[in-house]
């Protein structure tokens, strides 16, 4: 029931109408907080709220991802993974090893080096009479020997198959170990299958004085060499 100026107290002032504001007052506190506060808007539903039905469908053919398994920093290596990475080095190391020495060989070549044809022996008063010296017999194959007239050297190899004899010095005489032949100091030959004598190589003078013994040179008995100068060095 609306109130009238004679239903209301002496004195009173009017009541003000809900909602509205007074003639020439304040508005009512409560109804502007609610003219001031906005609506609220309604949200799009978004993928993870729509129905299982209405998601998208993926093409034809396409696989689905698989999730990427990260190892974790720092993990410990297994004895078998050790024992596989240890195994696969090794095999790697030794092929390489082999291939660089295969390179190697290629590239550097084996080459054999022989003594050279000529050499000195030393003085003539350093060799004995009746003596036979052995000390180029395993480098230079050759024995030197001097008598009472002349030195000579001799050719360490055997003129039945190549071997080489040995100077027996208790027996006098060189003999091969191959198949037994026999040769007297002066290199002819007496004994086994040996067919002829020991063949010289050419003895000389060098500027020095020294023995130059050429291996180049040989003197072949049967062919009437060994009166050859060359042959041998007289001491007369």
């Amino acid at each position: 029931m609306p109130e009238t100026p004679r239903s209301r107290p002496p004195g009173a002032a009017p009541k003000a109408r809900p909602g509205k504001a007074q003639e020439g007052g304040a508005a009512n506190p409560k109804a502007a907080s609610a003219a001031k506060k906005p609506t609220a808007r309604r949200r799009r539903p978004t993928p993870r709220r729509r129905a299982a039905g209405t998601r998208p469908k993926r093409p034809a053919g396409a696989r689905p991802k698989r999730p990427v398994r990260r190892r974790k920093a720092g993990k410990k290596v297994s004895r078998r993974d050790f024992t596989a990475l240890a195994v696969g080095w090794s095999m790697f190391t030794a092929a390489m090893a082999v291939g660089l020495t295969t390179v190697g060989r290629f590239l550097f070549p084996n080459v054999l080096t022989e003594p050279p044809s000529s050499f000195t022996a030393g003085f003539p008063d350093d060799f004995a009479i009746g003596v036979v010296d052995t000390r180029f017999k395993e480098r230079y194959q050759v024995w030197v020997v001097r008598d009472e007239e002349k030195i000579y050297a001799l050719s360490t190899i055997c003129t039945h198959l190549g071997c080489t004899p040995n100077w027996l010095e208790a027996e006098s005489k060189f003999k091969c170990p191959c198949h037994g032949s026999g040769f007297y100091i002066t290199g002819i030959n007496f004994e086994g299958p040996a067919p002829r004598p020991l063949e010289r190589v050419a003895v000389s003078l060098a500027e020095d004085g020294q023995l130059l013994i050429d291996k180049a040179r040989l003197f072949k008995f049967e062919a009437g060499q060994w009166e050859d100068p060359a042959s041998f060095l007289a001491m007369t």
